[in-house]
């Protein structure tokens, strides 16, 4: 991590504490209420649940340290998506989409941008900049991308994007504010699902979108105010929570991913294994040059569903489940979702528990496939 990560590291946990008053409490309040006491003028103080709440506003100021700009919190990661593609997008837009990315942003457009004269085109993340950016208002990247963890030149893709009239948005949420930086590289807005890694206790959805734009962000916070896309204070309170050992979690389940990862290319039941921090895979060089680690994801192809299957199913140690990012280690076969992934590739979400018993789990389990 660098000195700077470090740095912002050290003073989240403080935030909120050179704001206090003698006797106010150190912990974050719970602020439950949609009204409040608001006689007179109401300018320039809370007003209604809709416009504010002290509680997800604590939120977006360790959201905002972590990505050095301005952030606005939303219900979900997709919410904060939508508010991108609804707030910043007009009739004749064109847009264009990660076609090995996660794939709800692109049934989103399909189902409700399309219709409203908003086209887009998909491209592989790995041939991203291929053909260029001409004729698009929104260029939305995803890197490393989910599952597949395939990465595009972010610096690149921003420089030619910027070149061509687009925006650039990049999903930060495989990597979190510690692992990437995508505004650093030239991206106009981050958006992320903090459902994952920063709440990092698989018990709460939320998300972000991020800009050092103050058009983009005013924009932004308007689309979340009359559309009602807010999130809820409790949730919020749940992601503060988890923001502040965020580093700590984090540095750990990169560190056991590389080791793992490692592990699972001499292991004879592997096919093959994608993380970026392998010397051998196909992203490593790139992801030397914008990513500060190498994230917590490791794909593995078993050869089968079956063998996939029987895998997840049998590990102790691994939770089956559709998510990633959280304190426990989580797998799942992501072909049964239709992502574009061999039947038998594995995504594994690897996370807190000591690296050498969750070493020693995932090999028995693998033995079983093998055997």
């Amino acid at each position: 991590m660098s000195e700077t990560a470090k740095s912002r590291a050290a003073t989240l946990a403080h935030l909120r504490g050179v704001k206090l008053a003698k006797g106010d409490p150190v912990s974050l309040p719970l602020t439950m209420t949609t009204t409040f006491h608001l006689p007179g003028n109401p300018a320039g103080v809370s007003q209604y649940g809709r416009y504010d709440n002290p509680t997800w506003e604590a939120v977006e100021d360790m959201l905002g340290h972590l990505e050095e700009a301005p952030a606005v919190a939303f219900p979900s990661g997709m919410a904060a998506i939508a508010a991108v593609f609804f707030a910043l997008l007009k009739a004749g837009d064109r847009i264009l989409l990660p076609s090995d990315g996660y794939y709800t942003p692109r049934l989103l457009a399909e189902r409700f941008l399309k219709p409203f004269d908003l086209p887009f085109d998909t491209r592989p993340t790995k041939s991203f900049v291929d053909g260029g950016f001409s004729g698009y208002r929104l260029v939305f990247v995803e890197t490393p991308s989910n599952p597949g963890l395939d990465i595009c030149d972010l610096a690149g893709v921003a420089r030619l994007a910027h070149e061509a009239g687009a925006l650039v948005v990049a999903d930060n949420t495989t990597m979190t504010p510690y692992g990437q930086r995508p505004l650093d590289l030239g991206a106009d807005i981050v958006v992320a699902a903090d459902t994952k890694a920063p709440n990092g206790h698989s018990d709460a959805l939320f998300g972000h979108v991020a800009s050092r734009d103050a058009g983009i962000i005013a924009a932004i916070r308007e689309w979340r105010k009359l559309s009602g896309s807010i999130p809820g204070p409790f949730e919020a309170w749940l992601v503060h929570r988890g923001l502040e050992t965020l580093e700590v979690r984090f540095d750990r389940m990169c560190t056991s991913a590389e080791l793992i990862a490692r592990r699972l290319t001499n292991h004879r039941a592997v096919k093959s294994v994608r993380f970026p921090g392998l010397e051998d895979d196909p992203s490593h060089n790139l992801a030397t040059t914008q990513m500060e680690r190498f994230g917590f994801l490791v794909g593995l192809d078993l050869g089968s569903e079956a063998r996939a299957e029987a895998f997840i199913g049998a590990c102790a140690l691994i939770q089956p489940a559709t998510s990633f990012g959280g304190v426990h280690s989580s797998a799942e076969r992501r072909a049964r979702w239709g992502d574009a992934v061999p039947p038998g590739f594995v995504r594994l979400s690897v996370g807190c528990e000591p690296v050498e018993a969750l070493w020693q789990a995932i090999e028995a389990s693998l033995d079983g496939v093998d055997g």
